[in-house]
């Protein structure tokens, strides 16, 4: 477990890598966050995926995660992808979602390997748009139909160079 103040100084943000003994509580984080029950695989490339996928704790409880996976392409190298982000909606807007994200970019940016990030948003997910946007993703894609149980079905792709990535304040300390 990795733990740092956070900026208020009132509560301490851990981030908690995902392994096998704890997966069900990442699983169970997830079905509440997401409107999509992700498979065994999924979780099975979360966890291949090393210290990318984590989870935060606030105050002993977990309240966030993020899942990644490393692709291979061949024309443009390794790629992370970020498979989901999410905050209980009691502990949004505290920076525990810029704390995974930039957890999981200033990760990549030490990996020589990794030539960039990328993600999908459901369109029409104004919030995220702006949280991406906001952290150096820029709109490379659309995406028609991508989803098949969700509405709406189109999507947007992000992506972020790593080369020219700069980190942003959250509640982390990184002293």
């Amino acid at each position: 477990m990795i733990s740092e103040e956070s900026e208020s100084g009132n509560d301490t943000v851990s981030l908690v890598p995902a392994n096998k003994e704890n997966v069900d509580t990442l699983a169970n984080l997830n079905a509440v966050l997401f409107p999509i029950t992700y498979q065994k695989k999924f979780y099975i490339d979360c966890l291949a995926c090393g210290p990318y996928t984590v989870m935060a704790q606030l105050n002993g409880s977990i309240v966030a995660a993020i899942c990644c996976r490393l692709e291979t392409h061949q024309d443009l190298g390794v790629r992370l992808y970020i498979m989901t982000l999410g905050v209980l909606a009691p502990y949004r807007r505290r920076g525990i979602a810029n704390a995974l994200l930039g957890h999981a970019l200033r990760l990549a940016q030490q990996d020589p390997r990794i030539v960039d990030t990328y993600l999908h948003v459901q369109l029409g997910n104004e919030e995220a748009i702006a949280f991406y946007r906001s952290n150096g993703f820029e709109l490379i894609a659309t995406i028609k139909n991508y989803y098949k149980r969700i509405r709406p079905a189109d999507c947007f792709v992000f992506s972020c160079n790593l080369r020219n990535w700069q980190p942003r304040n959250s509640c982390l300390n990184h002293a």
